[in-house]
C-alpha cells in the first residue's frame, strides 16, 4: 500500500480469492468445505503476547478475527480432504490469510515440516505474510549476504564454509589487511552467539573449533565506527512494509552488539532518503512483504551505511516506542491491500504500549 490517496472500504465477502485472485466473491465461512474462512486470519506464532495482541486488535478493526496457531501443532494429513492440511482452530477450512509472527526452533526435520506448512498454504492460494521462501532467505544469513551482494546492496563481505583450515586462512588474510570478522550462528537472532575475531582491542582472537559452532563458519567483516564513552556507537533498524520504508530508529549501545534484547537503547531518528532506499532495496532483494533491516554506519559508502541483516520475522516493540503510527495496523493493512485486494478507510493511529 503506497502513497496517501483516499481509500474506500470493501465488504469482506467481496474480497478476491487470494494470490492472483480475480473478482470472485469469497464464500462465507463454512459454505464450502476446505474453502478459506472468509474473516479468519492465522497468526503463526510459538508464543503469544504483546505482538500477537496488537495484530489481533489491528485485524479486528478491519473486521477479521486473528487466531494464534503454533506451526508445531499443524500437520500434513493427506486423508484430510480436500486440501491435506490440519490447521488447529480452522476445522476443515483454511485461513483467509496468514501472518507469520514466530517459528519455534527444533530439529531440521521439525523446521522443514513447519516451513512446509507455509509452502503448502501458498500452493493452496492462501496469502502468507512473509511466506516461507522469504523467511528461508532471511533466516539463512549466508543466503542473505549472497542475495544482497548479488542485488548490489552495500553489505559487508561474508563467507560461509565448513572447511576449518580455509576459514582460518580467511581470518588471517582479513586480519593482515586490518579487518576484524564477526562469527555468527547461521540461524541466530537477537545478537546471541556473536563473536568478534581477529584484531580486537589490541589482541588477536582466533577462530574457535568449528565443532563448537555447528560445524560451520559464517563470517562477516566487522564494520568499525568511531565511538567513545560520551558518544557510544549505534546502528539503525528500518521497518519496510510493502516495499516502502516506513520508520527507523537508532539502537544505541556501548557494546558492539546493539540488539534491543541485549540492552540497546532505542532512539527516534529521521528516515533519510538514502537510508530508506537501502532498506527498501534489501527487502526487495529477499522478496519480503515486510522486513526489519539492520544497517551500520559506514562513511565510505555513498549512502553512509551498509546492510548487515534482514529480519523476516522482525519484532517491533522497541521501534513502536519511538514511532508515531501503529505498526501492527500498517502490517495488517498492507496484507489486506496487496495480498487480498481489500482497501479500507483510514483509521486513527493511536498506539498503546
Amino acid at each position: 500500500m503506497h502513497g496517501s490517496a483516499p481509500i474506500v472500504s470493501v465488504p469482506v465477502d467481496a474480497l478476491p480469492g487470494g494470490v492472483g485472485g480475480g473478482a470472485r466473491a469469497a464464500p462465507a465461512a463454512g459454505e464450502i468445505r476446505g474453502a478459506p474462512c472468509a474473516a479468519r486470519v492465522a497468526i503463526f506464532t510459538d508464543e503469544t503476547g504483546w505482538h500477537t495482541r496488537r495484530l489481533r486488535q489491528a485485524l479486528a478493526r478491519r473486521g477479521f478475527e486473528g487466531r494464534c496457531v503454533d506451526l508445531a501443532d499443524c500437520r500434513f494429513d493427506t486423508t484430510a480432504m480436500p486440501h491435506g492440511l490440519v490447521i488447529p482452530g480452522f476445522g476443515r477450512s483454511l485461513p483467509r490469510a496468514a501472518l507469520v509472527r514466530g517459528i519455534a526452533g527444533g530439529s531440521l526435520e521439525q523446521i522443514t515440516k513447519r516451513l512446509g506448512i507455509l509452502h503448502a498454504l501458498r500452493e493452496l492460494g492462501v496469502p502468507v505474510y512473509n511466506d516461507a521462501r522469504a523467511i528461508e532467505r532471511s533466516v539463512d544469513k549466508a543466503m542473505t549476504s549472497f542475495l544482497l551482494q548479488r542485488a548490489g546492496v552495500p553489505t559487508p563481505p561474508a563467507w560461509a564454509l565448513e572447511d576449518e583450515a580455509q576459514a582460518r586462512r580467511i581470518l588471517m588474510r582479513e586480519a593482515a589487511a586490518g579487518h576484524g570478522l564477526v562469527l555468527k550462528p547461521m540461524f541466530g537472532s537477537q545478537g546471541k552467539g556473536l563473536q568478534r575475531l581477529g584484531p580486537v582491542e589490541g589482541d588477536f582472537v582466533p577462530l574457535p573449533a568449528l565443532s563448537t559452532v555447528s560445524g560451520l563458519a559464517y563470517l562477516q567483516r566487522f564494520v568499525p565506527q568511531p565511538e567513545s564513552a560520551a558518544a557510544p556507537g549505534f546502528d539503525w533498524r528500518v521497518l519496510v512494509v510493502g516495499g516502502r520504508a516506513r520508520a527507523a530508529m537508532k539502537r544505541v549501545s556501548a557494546h558492539w552488539i546493539r540488539n534491543v534484547a541485549r540492552g540497546a537503547r532505542c532512539t527516534p531518528c529521521v528516515l533519510e532518503p538514502g537510508l530508506a532506499a537501502l532498506a527498501e532495496a534489501a527487502a526487495d532483494a529477499l522478496g519480503m512483504d515486510y522486513a526489519g533491516v539492520d544497517l551500520v554506519p559506514d562513511a565510505s559508502q555513498p549512502a553512509g551505511a551498509q546492510v548487515i541483516e534482514v529480519n523476516g520475522v522482525a519484532a517491533w516493540r522497541g521501534l513502536q516506542r519511538v514511532t508515531g503510527f501503529d505498526i501492527a495496523q500498517a502490517l495488517v493493512d498492507d496484507l489486506l491491500a496487496r495480498r487480498l485486494g481489500m482497501v479500507a478507510e483510514p483509521l486513527a493511529q493511536v498506539c498503546h504500549f
